[in-house]
């Protein structure tokens, strides 16, 4: 950006990329007006200003991630970008319903899995995706959990194509993370464009703790009693630890570690206190199934409580999200996903899949083999980018290497067409210039279902990258979900 030079959307150039801002060069989409009419009268050195105020109340608030490195943890910086991605409110509330309907669906299927398998037996979804799958958790049949509910947090994420539609990428059900990043983006935006935060109607999102809390209230086994919650974490080294103290503190609730909780004799948990033994009502766990509970999944755990699960089973203490979820985030049952909904609620889904070519399946197996230099190929239950093949930026050592792992192990593997991301302006080494995104809602799901205003944008910030994680080079955006009626 040159000095003193105001930005001239006209110059501004998405290429063939659908943008979140604009519509055509010069052009705002309605929803992101007020946004570009105030970059537009901001100088480049004012707006790099206040691209350097956001980074330093980062610092002073201490928001930070954790990233794994040659054995070492290493505490970055939150990786943040001022220019807002937008989107109308008219479009949102379609996309809001489509989330609720996808969740309602796949809480439907968890509980019919470990228990009739009503699915399976009218051939909807054949028994062996799911027989197979690592999250299927045996120690669950023939259980329900309060209000039939397992998947009480849920993190889908959506994705933009070319023509402007969008897709759900993937929904993550086991340990969603990063609504605390959402929310500190939020905070950030205020304070460096205050003044359109009073002139737009710009939805809030600040209310997500309080719905948090009482969600898992509603899962309590006392009721009528004010809940004691705790938030169980694996500790100072996990690389989402900055998120669990901050969900606990906004919500009142306990920051608690295994060696901090026990099963007593009568099933219930308590905490450890300097006054004693106090017991907890439900906890929203931070930690994978495998972790959970030494007496009944790995028995080398230090991380979880010895006979949780039976506590939980035993109706004494609400777990969110509840053990065996996770056999739903597994990226072979996301195919099913559709059928699901038409299955258990009878609709067509309201946001649709990316199309997707299952391994397991011969045809599909020797379609996604013949176009690896095409094709995003994904392990069934990685998560944060790892382990897949993007096969337009891929070398021919690397599709060999997936061209064997798909062979060894075809049900672990998944492939989908490569999207056209959408893009939205972002500030870079370079100036202003379109970088692709993502985004992640939050759903939870209790009495009732609430889909957050917007959601986490995560954003590639290399240019011509799809790769959004923040782990990998990724950076984030602020959400706006924009009413144009007001």
């Amino acid at each position: 950006m040159k000095k003193n030079k105001s930005i001239d959307w006209k110059n501004y150039d998405p290429n063939d990329f659908y943008d979140e801002l604009i519509a055509a060069k010069g052009k705002p989409r309605r929803a992101a007006t007020a946004i570009t009419d105030y970059l537009g009268n901001l100088g480049s050195e004012e707006i790099q200003a206040r691209q350097q105020a956001a980074e330093l109340a980062i610092l002073e608030m201490g928001i930070s991630f954790t990233i794994y490195s040659e054995g070492e943890n290493i505490d970055r910086a939150w990786p943040f970008d001022i220019i807002p991605r937008v989107i109308s409110l008219r479009e949102w509330e379609t996309i809001e319903q489509g989330l609720a309907q996808r969740l309602t669906a796949l809480n439907m299927f968890i509980n019919d899995i470990y228990n009739d398998q009503n699915i399976v037996k009218d051939k909807v979804i054949p028994k062996y995706v799911f027989a197979n799958s690592k999250n299927f958790r045996e120690q669950c049949r023939g259980f329900t959990p309060p209000l039939g509910v397992w998947a009480h947090i849920c993190g889908s994420d959506l994705v933009r194509d070319k023509d402007g539609k969008v897709y759900v990428l993937e929904d993550n059900l086991r340990v969603p993370s990063g609504v605390s990043y959402m929310l500190e983006n939020r905070q950030l935006t205020k304070r460096v464009f205050p003044e359109l935060f009073d002139n737009t109607s710009i939805l809030p999102v600040d209310d997500y703790t309080n719905q948090l809390f009482d969600m898992l209230a509603s899962i309590s086994p006392r009721p009528q009693d004010h809940p004691r919650i705790a938030v169980l974490t694996p500790g100072i080294f996990n690389s989402a630890y900055f998120e669990h103290s901050f969900l606990a503190q906004r919500m009142g609730a306990e920051l608690v570690e295994g060696a901090d909780l026990v099963v007593g004799e009568d099933d219930c948990v308590y905490m450890r206190t300097v006054e004693g033994l106090e017991r907890v009502d439900v906890i929203y766990r931070r930690i994978d199934d495998d972790f959970l509970d030494p007496e009944v999944f790995r028995a080398d755990s230090t991380l979880g409580v010895p006979g949780l699960m039976r506590a939980w089973r035993n109706g004494k203490v609400g777990l969110a999200n509840a053990p065996g979820a996770g056999v739903a985030d597994d990226k072979v049952i996301y195919a099913f996903v559709p059928d699901m909904i038409r299955y258990y609620l009878d609709e067509e889904p309201i946001i649709p899949n990316v199309p997707t070519y299952m391994c397991v399946n011969k045809q599909d197996q020797e379609y996604v083999l013949e176009h690896l230099d095409e094709l995003v190929v994904k392990p069934a239950n990685e998560s944060g980018g790892y382990g897949m093949l993007v096969g337009p930026h891929s070398t021919k050592k690397q599709r060999t290497e997936f061209a064997r792992l798909i062979k060894k192990n075809p049900r672990n593997y998944i492939a989908q067409p490569t999207l056209s991301l959408s893009v939205a302006p972002t500030l870079c080494d370079e100036g202003l210039a379109p970088r692709h995104l993502d985004l992640r809602p939050f759903v939870l799901q209790g009495v009732r279902t609430y889909v957050t205003a917007g959601g986490l944008t995560r954003v590639a910030m290399r240019k011509g990258s799809l790769v959004v994680n923040s782990s990998q080079g990724g950076g984030s955006k602020d959400t706006w979900i924009v009413d144009e009626e007001n």
